[in-house]
């Protein structure tokens, strides 16, 4: 399919964020280096657009994630985030499993959309495109569809809107909920820095910014 085709079919999502898909990412890991620390949870939310043209989170896929073999697992970071690798009723998979089914969702609907790739959302995004790249390189997954290092950070977007860069300050201030005691679950942070990020776009939008 020639680049002009793919325009005329992509969608208004597609046509705001320049062929990319937003899909807003979560990831509870057992340390800060992604190279060495092992992947626990992680959540996607994949961002679609309303009847008119304001963004809404669409789907969201959460996953319980196996310690690669080898993987460093920081007792200061489990502690924090209270998660145990190996409760029998965490029901994990391992990364290459979780990524592979995770980016299937991810693919589909890019091609709904007309998108050509996708675009990683997170709060300090940064973080977690680290972590992403790295999965990715250890299984040698060759369709990653994620832009290999561009991202949009919800922190830098929260701070300008705000003057907030903390996640659960940065949704205050937007006036929407946020409860404490479930901040840290991948899915829980994930779904709540999506609706921060569909706040910010769509406010954008209302105050006659683009598009």
């Amino acid at each position: 399919m020639t680049e002009k085709k793919k325009t005329e079919i992509a969608t208004p999502l597609a046509s705001r964020f320049r062929g990319y898909l937003p899909v807003v990412l979560d990831i509870e890991t057992a340390g800060f280096n992604a190279a060495t620390d092992a992947i626990l949870q992680i959540s996607a939310v994949i961002v679609g657009m309303d009847d008119r043209e304001f963004l809404t989170p669409e789907e969201t896929h959460t996953y319980h994630v196996q310690p690669f073999e080898g993987a460093n697992l920081d007792e200061a970071s489990l502690k924090f985030t209270g998660i145990d690798p190996y409760h029998p009723l965490r029901i994990a998979h391992s990364e290459k499993e979780v990524f592979t089914d995770m980016f299937k969702h991810i693919r589909k609907k890019m091609k709904a959309e007309g998108c050509n790739r996708a675009i990683l959302v997170a709060h300090n995004a940064h973080f977690d495109h680290g972590f992403i790249r790295a999965a990715a390189e250890r299984h040698n997954l060759k369709r990653n569809p994620f832009h290999p290092f561009s991202s949009l950070d919800t922190a830098s977007l929260s701070a300008l809107s705000f003057g907030q860069t903390v996640l659960a300050r940065a949704c205050e201030a937007a006036g929407l909920e946020f409860d404490n005691e479930q901040a840290h679950s991948a899915k829980y942070d994930a779904e709540k820095t999506a609706d921060l990020f569909c706040y910010i776009v769509n406010h954008w939008k209302t105050l006659g910014g683009w598009p």
